[in-house]
């Protein structure tokens, strides 16, 4: 391949803005001074050709490949003209899964044992390729290769070797400031800059932190990358009782609830509580409660969905007749007013051991919830891991974060709704295709003539699809 042919596509990026210099933040956390930014170029389509091709000249090089990914989300445009160029099928790797439809992880037609090359733009680390050959392997497909357009020098193309992967890199960093230097885009001073940079700044493949995918790892694996301790005893308690169940008590009677938990307490790890809406309330309930709970091994969770200013959860929390935070081992938040709702249940009072599950998605067909706000939900998680354990959500929005748990309410043996956009999932749909560690059952437990058997069946269900999916 010219060295002509790619100084003057370097150029371009350059006249497009896609190579900026200043102070940016990678994904892996390095701050840099020059940023390659591609995602322009799907306004460039002489430009992107020109890139297709010089991929095109590059995979004559290589051997036989039976399909072409890209990685989501800037590399699937050059792979969807790469595929047209060379006639090689194309498959797509999900972020996530979808809750309809299909439901896959990848999406195309291929064939088990097929052998895929990796497209993608630019390489630091290499973490984003590892996240797709994982996917792509999970569903039969082999990995080996990939192209890539700009190797950062930083440790990714060894972090990519020692996982299997071999990296073929149009342009390194140190040519492309070469090549722009030359062209009279950049100064010396520039250049001694991002040189200096990278003797400096080195992603170091041997202790590199790749998060695992938590739907292939069993609980008792996933308890060590937590920080909550009651994050902690829940991966303990699923595990040493063989239960994901939740379940949902919405009663009204504060007898019936105390006989609900005694019915359903040896199957499950939490029971999900509205204490707002028992009718003859008396604290003395709640002592009854505590009482079945620790002798049953489970937690108490109020679905209490705080949402207000920090202060006024903070109040609500503790102060209020309920004194949810005195009893209740985990609560529901809202992530809509930011870390007030967090910062004001950790300044509540009451038990010093307590955990906190955001809420990302619902199992209403009604909601107003968009993608947006179910990604600043889980940053808004990773930032206070300390408190929050997990998300709730309806599908598997964090493979790569093992120690949050997932809750996905809506399980029920018969997936049907109600009149109130209430949409329901069977407990095999909720654990391997939602990724639901916890499943929350209400209705169909509560409402069966044998409360006890029919959450046993459901334990025994869950827990079986649980250990399928994660062998």
């Amino acid at each position: 391949m010219g060295n002509e042919k790619l100084k003057l596509f370097a150029v371009e990026l350059f006249k497009i803005n896609a190579i900026k210099f200043g102070e940016f933040k990678t994904k892996v956390g390095l701050m840099t001074p020059v940023y390659c930014d591609l995602r322009v170029i799907v306004s460039y389509p002489k430009l992107l050709e020109t890139l297709s091709d010089l991929i095109v000249e590059h995979l004559k090089k290589l051997n036989k490949v039976d399909i072409v990914c890209g990685v989501p989300y800037t590399a699937l445009p050059i792979a969807t003209v790469v595929s047209i160029k060379t006639s090689i099928p194309m498959v797509m790797r999900r972020k996530e899964a979808k809750d309809y439809g299909t439901k896959k992880l990848i999406e195309g037609h291929f064939n088990e044992g097929d052998i895929c090359l990796i497209v993608e733009d630019v390489v630091t680390s290499g973490s984003s390729i590892l996240e797709t050959v994982r996917d792509l392997k999970n569903s039969g497909i082999k990995c080996s290769d990939a192209i890539v357009l700009l190797n950062r020098e930083q440790g990714g193309s060894q972090l990519l070797s020692n996982n299997g992967i071999k990296m073929h890199a149009l342009l390194n960093l140190t040519e492309l400031m070469q090549y722009l230097r030359e062209a009279n885009c950049v100064t010396d001073a520039v250049v001694d800059k991002v040189k200096t940079y990278l003797s400096n700044t080195q992603v170091d493949p041997n202790v590199l932190n790749l998060k695992e995918d938590r739907l292939k790892l069993a609980f008792s694996a996933r308890a060590k990358f937590v920080q909550n301790p009651i994050s902690k005893k829940l991966f303990e308690i699923m595990s040493t009782k063989k239960t994901t169940l939740c379940v949902a008590a919405d009663i009204t009677s504060a007898t019936d609830l105390l006989n609900l938990a005694e019915q359903v307490g040896p199957h499950i790890c939490l029971m999900k509580t509205h204490i707002d809406i028992v009718e003859d309330f008396h604290p003395n309930v709640i002592n009854h409660l505590k009482e079945i709970a620790n002798r049953h091994n489970f937690f108490l969770f109020e679905d209490k969905k705080f949402g207000d200013i920090g202060k006024t959860v903070q109040l609500q929390y503790s102060k209020s007749i309920f004194q949810i935070s005195s009893w209740a081992n985990l609560v529901t938040a809202h992530s809509l007013l930011g870390k007030g709702v967090l910062e004001g249940i950790k300044a509540g009072d009451g038990l010093k051991e307590r955990g906190v599950f955001l809420l990302a998605e619902t199992s209403s067909a009604e909601s107003l919830i968009d993608q947006n706000y179910v990604q600043s939900t889980i940053k808004l998680a990773k930032q206070y891991s300390d408190i929050v354990i997990g998300i709730v959500c309806q599908s598997p929005l964090f493979r790569d974060e093992p120690g949050l748990i997932q809750l996905t309410p809506g399980c029920h043996l018969e997936s049907v709704g109600d009149t109130l956009a209430q949409q329901y999932s069977s407990p095999e749909n909720v654990v391997l295709t939602k990724g639901g560690d916890i499943a929350v059952v209400g209705r169909g437990i509560t409402k069966a003539a044998d409360r006890s058997a029919e959450a046993k069946k459901y334990k025994e269900l869950l827990w079986a699809a649980y250990e399928k999916r994660i062998n």
